[in-house]
């Protein structure tokens, strides 16, 4: 589903797009976790969102799911319900 943030104008004009605090978006394309990988305290492993953002994730993600993410500081925040 494709979303429209909210654009404040001035005289017509654009001037301002507010983006909201989280959103939810789609993992395309995450390395599996390998086993061990905890052991050394590796908790996470780099995924690729749909909108080509790459991001950390936790090592149980999986291509597909989809999942909360701070649009202001490009975290992981859950999986999506």
């Amino acid at each position: 589903e494709e979303m429209q943030p909210p654009v404040l104008k001035w005289q017509g004009k654009p001037i301002d797009v507010q983006v909201p605090k989280s959103m939810t978006l789609k993992v395309v394309e995450a390395a599996p976790g390998a086993a061990g990988n905890t052991a050394q305290g590796r908790t996470e492993k780099p995924a690729v969102l749909e909108t080509g953002a790459e991001i950390m994730v936790p090592m149980f993600i999986k291509e597909g799911e989809e999942i909360k993410v701070d649009t202001d500081d490009r975290k992981y925040l859950g999986r999506a319900t």
